[in-house]
């Protein structure tokens, strides 16, 4: 299956050009940095991850992604207590990483079910 049809996909590489945008002006570079790596790696380790050969190759790129959207949610609970991330937009954030991770755990469910 191509990677860009996956829902799970589309929803993390929108999450992670919304980070982008966000954080375009945070003058802290650092947390920037970081936040943003971490958003970035979930839809691109699911694309490495889809594009492998093997079950056991696909789902280790998918528990990274899974990995890096834990890392993620901790980052963006921390940017909103430093108020760095307005309440709003961080929560809804969290919920979407939250999601994410389940259909992350569905999709690998799926994957050693074949």
């Amino acid at each position: 299956m191509d990677f860009e049809k996956l829902q799970v996909w589309k929803r993390s590489a929108r999450l992670s050009a919304e980070l982008y945008k966000e954080m375009r002006n945070l003058r802290d570079f650092g947390f920037k940095d970081q936040i943003t790596r971490a958003g970035l790696s979930v839809p691109s380790n699911i694309a490495e991850g889809m594009t492998r050969g093997t079950q056991r190759d696909k789902c280790r790129f998918l528990l990274i992604a899974k990995g890096s959207c834990s890392e993620l949610r901790t980052q963006i609970y921390i940017g909103i207590d430093i108020g760095y991330i307005d309440k709003a937009i961080g929560h809804r954030w969290i919920q979407e990483t939250r999601e994410i991770a389940s259909m992350l755990s569905g999709l690998v469910g799926k994957i050693t079910n074949e």
